[in-house]
């Protein structure tokens, strides 16, 4: 099996991982009531499973994008962009308001 392919599954599993524990710990503490409404309805446990499957794909995708971002090699070399070939300078440029007869002569 690929290096990639390995890595993409360790990481999904430890997003679903984090998941599950984070689902737990909203019902552990019953975050806005989410334990009393898992308990008191029929399909409590489809919510919690919909719950969790729904968290570990966001958790999964955040933790290969971290894992991903993290085989990055540092730059090598001076960073902070090319050097400027010139200087910019300001250009006097002329605004004049019309006058009041000019106001008036356009109007009509």
């Amino acid at each position: 099996m690929p290096e990639l392919v390995k890595m993409y599954i360790r990481n999904v599993v430890i997003g679903f991982a984090i998941a599950a524990a984070f689902v737990a710990v909203l019902l552990w503490f019953d975050v806005m009531n989410l334990w009393s409404l898992v308990v008191a309805s029929d399909v409590g446990l489809l919510a919690v499973v919909l719950l969790w499957f729904m968290h570990g794909i966001v958790f999964a995708g955040v933790q290969f994008g971290w894992a991903v971002m993290a085989m990055a090699e540092p730059p090598k070399g001076p960073r902070g962009g090319t050097p400027v070939a010139h200087q910019l300078q300001p250009v006097r440029a002329e605004a004049r308001a019309p006058s009041r007869l000019e106001r008036q002569l356009r109007r009509h």
